[in-house]
């Protein structure tokens, strides 16, 4: 009312943690309210006095802003708070990483009530999600737009996994010495009735974004353990089959009893399934990755961890982890063998 009665704009900021669930899933709920409120106060010391802010959700807040002329500014206070957001917290006596995704709405431009402005931020913020995290984006009508297709596709997907849509198909490992395929990769495909096969990026994304990355990681588990049987029942030598792994699934209790239902049903040898993790996945929290990785080699499966090198580790770390293959980045070794550096 006062921006109306003043012509003057207001801007609303929603923001979202990225990844606060690792903390509530590996430390417990005490350590993620700890920080919360760290997140709280570091927010605070990034805004000016005038501003409010509030949290309005587990681990939302949502500013509020007002007495700008340049939207730069917004630029400004919006990188502020992914800056404070971002630095290291300790926790347990480790230190934690935590991004935010920032989405930002004003009044007039993006809605001239409550309700609008609240909901277009929260799109914005939705959008710089999905562009990577760590992050802000302002709302623009084109991104109502991106928003309810993404909608959309969630909706099929959620179906398409109760309808049996998704296949897996099968990316051979071939010894280069003898020619043999050693063993395969179970890679997920969408096969929409009356529509073109869409390959994962097209889809695993929004599923990581929402609990339906755990579904269909079920699925997959189950489906790669049965096909691995099927062949042998059909007189081929068995393969060992690699599945990747969803950092949502690794982090998430009950990774192992799907793991030992399916072997348990299917009757596969746990020596002929692999898991791949990613490095950044177990460098998230290095001591509860090594543990849940002992976990599952006591159960008898391969495991590996995949685009190593990519992320900051040291090679100290692989000591302890329980692991039969290292996969190291292709950005490392593209250039074999023309470049001698590769």
């Amino acid at each position: 009312m006062q921006a109306r009665r003043n012509q003057q704009q207001v801007a609303v900021l929603f923001l979202d943690l990225d990844r606060f669930k690792n903390i509530n899933d590996t430390l417990g709920h005490e350590a993620g309210d700890r920080a919360l409120r760290e997140m709280a106060t570091r927010l605070r010391a990034a805004l000016r006095e005038s501003d409010t802010i509030a949290r309005v959700g587990g681990d939302e807040f949502m500013v509020l802003t007002d007495s700008f002329a340049d939207p730069r500014y917004l630029s400004e206070v919006a990188q502020k708070i992914l800056d404070s957001a971002s630095r290291p917290i300790v926790l347990e006596g480790q230190e934690c990483h935590v991004t935010a995704s920032v989405g930002i709405a004003t009044y007039p431009n993006d809605g001239d009530n409550v309700q609008q402005l609240l909901k277009h931020a929260d799109i914005a913020m939705y959008r710089a999600k999905s562009l990577g995290k760590n992050n802000f984006q302002f709302y623009s009508a084109q991104m109502n737009v991106h928003t309810l297709a993404h909608l959309a596709l969630e909706s099929r997907l959620r179906r398409a996994i109760e309808n049996r849509e998704l296949v897996l198909h099968y990316q051979p490992k071939v010894c280069f010495a003898s020619g043999r395929i050693r063993g395969v990769e179970a890679l997920v495909r969408w096969q929409r009735p009356q529509h073109r096969l869409l390959e994962p990026d097209e889809f695993i994304p929004l599923a990581e974004e929402t609990d339906l990355i755990v579904k269909l990681g079920e699925w997959v588990i189950n489906e790669a353990c049965a096909q691995a049987v099927r062949w042998q029942q059909q007189g081929l030598p068995p393969l060992c089959v690699a599945v990747n792994l969803s950092a949502r699934q690794f982090t998430r209790e009950g990774l192992l009893p799907v793991i030992q239902d399916a072997l348990r049903n299917t009757g596969l040898d746990p020596g002929h399934i692999e898991f791949e993790i990613t490095e950044s996945m177990v460098m998230d929290n290095p001591e509860h990755a090594a543990a849940l990785m002992h976990e599952l080699k006591a159960l008898g499966v391969k495991l590996s961890i995949d685009d190593f090198g990519t992320g900051y580790s040291s090679l100290a770390y692989l000591k302890q982890f329980p692991i039969d293959t290292l996969k190291i980045d292709r950005s490392f070794i593209h250039g074999v063998p023309h470049d001698s550096d590769d």
